[in-house]
């Protein structure tokens, strides 16, 4: 026990006297002498004046479409830090000279800026087109773009020269019509033409005809090519905007939907017909039509009822259609025809009489009458095409055409009340019938 006690007793002692030299020793120990705080960070130096006139300078542009001034800073030109001091003291105009000014491109301000200049500047390419108004073809014309990553290198050696211009890049942007893909190259001559007019006053007609032809209007036909009314101009349904208008079915005028697309079918067979166009396939309508000769029409239905042509010449033709004011024109152009003379001819070979129907009608008077349609006789003939030169007869077409008459519907009234009003007269139009067994007519 005393053992264990007495170290116990030496081991207080000797902490405690450790404890108490320790303090003693931090008591009486010399002060060192105070540190210097550490320097902070210094800010970073300012450009020389000089260097900050560099950015406010302005610099012209050269773009596609003229020049543009601004100023260095405001395109994104800053100085560059990690160089600037190098430049301390030296001379700017001689590091401009060797292209060493210590600026730098912020290239998302210059992006932004040169992308700016681009939308201003750019010349948009133009296409070439056809007049068909003054038979002209317009060639096309390439466009100018500015190439905005090209010309960052550009701009960023320009901003070391301090240059006070700069041509950036620009890049021709070809037409996406060019004259050769145009498929023409002389639209200068009228090969055939033909017109025929129509009432302006039936404006669902009217709005059908100009449909119809827009989808005619500067198409192509290239040598030897066999083409399809049909197929260019498309279904003619409600949902291509045709609307209700007179049509011809089972021989008589009743309205339809897309009325008046036989009259433009009608006049560029017409054309077709003079410029001395292949006739590959051509339906006549079942009756004549007031708005052409006799045996000079071709009536279409969608989608089996055709007209076909193809351009047997060397070179491409193109349709040049318009309606306007009453008047429905189709001109073929092309270069100059090989035949001085073509001529359409019609023999009338046997002519039907018309028949007459009869249609009770309780709202009018009794045997008060009215003509609902005039009749008109049926015809067989001969249609020929034929082809001069030089005076003399080169070629010749020749086509049988059936016209089945046109019922004369004449409505009479049974009604037999005193005080029954008559309906108010109609104008009746009749159909012209010919004259002649034979007639003509040329270009």
């Amino acid at each position: 026990m005393l053992v264990v006690a007495s170290g116990l007793v030496a081991a207080y002692f000797a902490l405690g006297a450790f404890g108490t030299r320790a303090e003693a020793h931090a008591a009486t120990k010399s002060r060192e002498p105070a540190r210097p705080l550490a320097d902070k960070p210094s800010a970073p130096a300012e450009p020389p004046a000089a260097l900050a006139g560099y950015l406010a300078r302005h610099v012209e542009l050269v773009t596609a479409h003229g020049n543009v001034k601004q100023t260095w800073a405001e395109l994104g030109a800053v100085v560059d830090a990690d160089e600037l001091g190098q430049a301390r003291n030296a001379d700017l105009a001689a590091l401009a000279a060797r292209g060493s000014l210590p600026l730098r491109i912020d290239r998302d301000k210059a992006t932004a800026a040169l992308f700016a200049i681009k939308a201003k500047h750019d010349l948009s390419p133009v296409d070439a087109y056809l007049d068909l108004e003054e038979r002209k073809i317009y060639a096309d014309q390439p466009g100018k773009g500015l190439d905005v990553w090209a010309s960052l290198p550009r701009l960023q050696a320009a901003a070391r020269q301090g240059a006070d211009k700069l041509e950036l890049v620009n890049i021709a942007v070809p037409a996406a019509v060019t004259r050769q893909t145009l498929g023409i190259d002389d639209i200068s001559t009228v090969m055939g033409h033909h017109l025929t007019r129509f009432p302006v006053t039936d404006r669902d007609r009217n709005f059908n005809l100009k449909l119809a032809a827009s989808k005619l209007n500067g198409v192509v036909l290239k040598p030897d090519e066999e083409w399809s009314f049909n197929t260019t101009v498309g279904e003619r349904a409600e949902k291509e905007g045709y609307k209700i208008a007179h049509v011809i079915t089972a021989g008589e005028m009743v309205d339809g939907l897309a009325g008046g697309t036989c009259q433009i079918s009608t006049t560029l067979f017409g054309a077709a017909f003079f410029a001395g166009l292949d006739i590959v396939k051509t339906t006549n309508h079942s009756r004549p039509s007031a708005y052409t000769p006799l045996g000079f029409d071709a009536t279409v239905v969608w989608p089996n009822t055709d007209l076909k042509l193809k351009n047997p010449y060397e070179f491409p033709v193109v349709i040049h259609y318009r309606v306007a004011n009453g008047e429905a024109l189709v001109e073929i152009l092309g270069k100059p025809r090989p035949y001085d003379k073509v001529v359409f001819e019609r023999h009338v070979l046997e002519s039907t009489p018309f028949p007459t129907e009869e249609r009770l009608d309780e709202e009018i008077p009794k045997d008060i009458t009215s003509i609902d349609q005039p009749g008109f006789n049926g015809y067989k003939l001969e249609r020929f095409r034929r082809f001069f030169k030089d005076g003399k007869l080169v070629k010749s077409n020749k086509w049988t055409l059936e016209y089945k008459p046109v019922t004369e519907y004449i409505r009479r009234g049974t009604n037999i009340d005193p005080a029954t009003k008559a309906p108010a007269e109609k104008t009746i139009q009749r159909l012209q019938e010919p004259k002649d067994e034979k007639w003509s007519m040329a270009q």
